[in-house]
């Protein structure tokens, strides 16, 4: 028994070890490293720089889980990487909204029991409420079958609508079209009535109110639900066009940033940084076994955090096709990130992406998403493929660059 876990502490060890010499191989520069909104200066933080890429969650491929959909694959190795791609950007979101972005992870230190809640939210497991089973299941109403490859856009759809069920993290998720952001659409779906304001009948779940309550007072301010922003973009037809690189990289120095999905036509990356004009990713493409909760109720985190070298990949390599994310907890984040966006993107003549405070006029009213009248829960509801269809679906949209 003792030498597995020496053989398992080696393992790692040498894994930190390569990460350490891949740093060395970077140029020996004044030049910053950004990730998620985050500096490091290459010369005297690598060490730093090494723990804040392996404090994020890490979703990869995995086998010997139990058949989606009851009949479907037990692994999702060879079209998964897109869904888990997803999978990293949300679990980025929920650290900022639990733990803060300066949050750190060590191995084998306790950590607070909000990190492990989160963590269950993505196990491979039908009834937690962004597995890969949800996941596929409900890109079937986005037009992909179970085993399909998604491109970013539909992962963001179905991030949408799962949710809309999840009652303990309670986020808006606002997903633009035609490449345009609308305020005052984002404004109208976040600002909701203060806890205080609620009739006890009104009340959300246990759950969901003791999340709030350990968060302190804060829970009845004039309430925002926290919002996952995603921006998908097409900058380019067949590679990115040039043009776009400088705005692209300034959204991984706003503090609001969770980074990007993209990646090579069938092979999606988690973009989480840039140091020059390559991007920092972390790779989903490792096949590892399906790990549940314990007896005592935890995970055991190991498999999900990478401590290999971080990869990295010129911007003018990456497909055109991407989704930008951003992570706002409270409406001052939102009116910065405007900002920001003013400053940083708005500036350019072929602009990446457009902000507008009205809605458009032309288009469709903006109705904020809301869960569907149903008794069960999310995992039970899109069980049923007849039951997908009552969703409210939206057609995949292609956004072409001028």
């Amino acid at each position: 028994m003792q030498s597995t876990g020496s053989s398992v502490l080696s393992k790692y060890e040498n894994q930190i070890t390569i990460f350490t010499e891949y740093l060395e191989e970077y140029p020996n520069t004044d030049e910053l490293v950004w990730i998620l909104g985050k500096q490091h200066l290459l010369k005297t933080e690598k060490s730093k720089l090494l723990s804040d890429i392996s404090a994020r969650l890490w979703f990869t491929y995995r086998r010997k889980f139990s058949p989606i959909g009851g009949t479907g694959p037990s692994s999702d190795a060879g079209w998964g990487c897109m869904l888990r791609c997803g999978q990293m950007m949300l679990a980025q979101a929920l650290i900022c909204r639990h733990l803060g972005r300066d949050w750190s992870w060590e191995k084998q230190k306790e950590q607070p029991k909000e990190y492990q809640r989160i963590l269950q939210c993505f196990l491979d497991r039908k009834d937690c409420c962004y597995s890969i089973h949800q996941m596929a299941q409900m890109g079937v109403g986005e037009g992909k079958s179970i085993g399909e490859w998604f491109g970013p856009n539909t992962v963001a759809q179905v991030l949408k609508k799962l949710a809309l069920f999840d009652e303990w993290n309670s986020l808006a998720v606002y997903v633009s079209m035609d490449n345009t952001v609308v305020i005052e659409d984002i404004k109208k779906m976040c600002r909701v009535l203060p806890l205080s304001a609620d009739t006890p009948g009104d009340r959300p779940p246990d759950s969901l109110t003791a999340s709030n309550q350990s968060k302190g007072t804060s829970a009845y301010c004039p309430a925002w639900k926290p919002l996952l922003l995603i921006v998908p973009l097409r900058l380019g037809i067949n590679q990115i066009n040039p043009v776009y690189v400088a705005a692209f990289k300034e959204c991984f120095k706003m503090p609001q940033s969770l980074g990007a999905l993209g990646g090579k036509p069938n092979n999606a990356y988690y973009f989480i940084g840039f140091l020059g004009d390559e991007l920092i990713f972390l790779d989903p493409h490792t096949t590892q076994t399906f790990v549940d909760t314990e007896e005592n109720g935890t995970v055991n985190d190991q498999t999900f955090h990478c401590l290999q070298s971080p990869q990295r990949m010129n911007v003018l390599n990456l497909d055109p096709s991407v989704a930008l994310g951003f992570f706002c907890k409270e409406e001052k984040d939102f009116d910065n990130w405007c900002s920001l966006v003013q400053k940083e993107i708005l500036k350019e003549n072929l602009r990446m992406f457009e902000l507008v405070q009205k809605h458009p006029s032309h288009w469709p009213p903006f109705i904020p998403p809301a869960k569907p009248e149903v008794t069960t829960t999310g995992a039970e509801f899109i069980d049923s493929n007849e039951q997908l269809e009552e969703l409210d679906l939206e057609e995949d949209f292609e956004i072409l660059s001028v």
